[in-house]
């Protein structure tokens, strides 16, 4: 096959920009790499169970986990345990879970518990919810350690916005109770916490010289907001955002992976893998 003949390659996705920042910020003395799950590795699915991150991120991931003075983590909304079971995370990655309520460190770590006040209130949260459901199709309850979320993903778009409105219309005022609006889901907690808090623990419990932290919804913002000069932030997705860096899918995610793996792997070869 002669080079005239050959298939034009698919444009890269990610900017000359991003892929500078790549090199540069591979180039730290450790690094931390932190990722929303839903829309960033893994596709948006209907349902919350089926979600898998894609093999080519899987792959990209992995291969930063083992790498020295190198962490990832997941920071998500789900709760620890659905995230573990959808992501199937590296054994040394580290999770914050429920937006920053929950946080998994390694063997040992504490689990959350609610005092009795938060559990009555968590479970008033509910009855409201439950009573929505009922007469909204389409719409259904996911049940978290602090809190419950309001899925409409599979509801009509004008019984999604009622179910939500009335949800708010009803929680927003009531102390105690802290809300999140999402991708067609309304997050509610009874313990108030953010990505941007699990971003911040992240860094000071890791000593992490910089971090790329990438995520795709509203409450991922939280967490974009935390990053400092030198980091680097990644939307995914076309929506609004305070990220300097942007690009539009998961498949696109798994590129950004891989060309960070292949910059990082290139300086620890370089650099020796010297204690953290």
């Amino acid at each position: 096959m002669t080079p005239d003949s050959r298939p034009a390659k698919e444009p890269l996705a990610l900017s000359p920009e991003l892929r500078e920042a790549v090199r540069r910020i591979a180039r730290t003395e450790h690094l931390l790499v932190a990722l929303d799950f839903d829309g960033t590795i893994s596709p948006i699915v209907d349902r919350a169970g089926d979600a898998r991150p894609l093999p080519r991120s899987a792959t990209a991931f992995a291969g930063l986990a083992a790498l020295p003075r190198t962490t990832t983590a997941l920071l998500s909304g789900r709760a620890l345990a659905s995230l573990r079971a959808v992501a199937s995370p590296p054994v040394n990655t580290l999770l914050i879970g429920s937006h920053g309520a929950e946080a998994w460190l390694g063997p040992g770590s504490a689990e959350l518990t609610l005092d009795e006040g938060q559990r009555l209130l968590l479970a008033q949260v509910r009855g409201v919810l439950e009573d929505i459901v009922e007469q909204a199709p389409g719409t259904l309850l996911e049940d978290k350690p602090a809190g419950v979320v309001l899925h409409t993903r599979l509801a009509e778009d004008d019984v999604a916005e009622d179910a939500v409105a009335a949800a708010r219309s009803v929680l927003q005022n009531r102390k105690g109770v802290f809300l999140k609006e999402g991708k067609r889901v309304l997050e509610t907690s009874v313990v108030n916490a953010s990505k941007g808090e699990g971003l911040t623990f992240l860094r000071q419990i890791t000593g992490a010289t910089a971090v790329l932290f990438a995520g795709d919804d509203v409450t991922d913002e939280d967490a974009l907001a935390r990053l400092e000069p030198g980091d680097v932030g990644v939307k995914v997705g076309l929506d609004f955002t305070q990220a300097e860096f942007r690009v539009e899918a998961p498949v696109h995610v798994a590129e950004l992976l891989e060309a960070l793996l292949q910059e990082r792997s290139l300086v620890v070869a370089e650099e020796g893998p010297a204690a953290d």
